[in-house]
């Protein structure tokens, strides 16, 4: 288990990169265009910063509306 302090996205890639991970996989919470460019999003950097394949696990469409 690590604790680590900082800036989520970049500590994300700098652990993966530390631990020499094969896959990074990370969570998506499904915002918008407009919510992502303001609250940033920690999938979107990881994909283009780390130095592995990273692989996005979106949120489930729900069926019942």
């Amino acid at each position: 288990m690590m604790v680590i302090r900082g800036d989520p996205k970049e500590m994300i890639v700098e652990a993966s990169e530390d631990m020499n991970v094969d896959l990074l996989v990370v969570g998506s919470r499904g915002l918008g265009q407009i919510k992502r460019a303001f609250l940033g999003s920690v999938s979107d950097y990881c994909a283009h910063h780390a130095k592995c394949p990273v692989l996005i696990v979106r949120p489930p469409k729900s069926s019942h509306k």
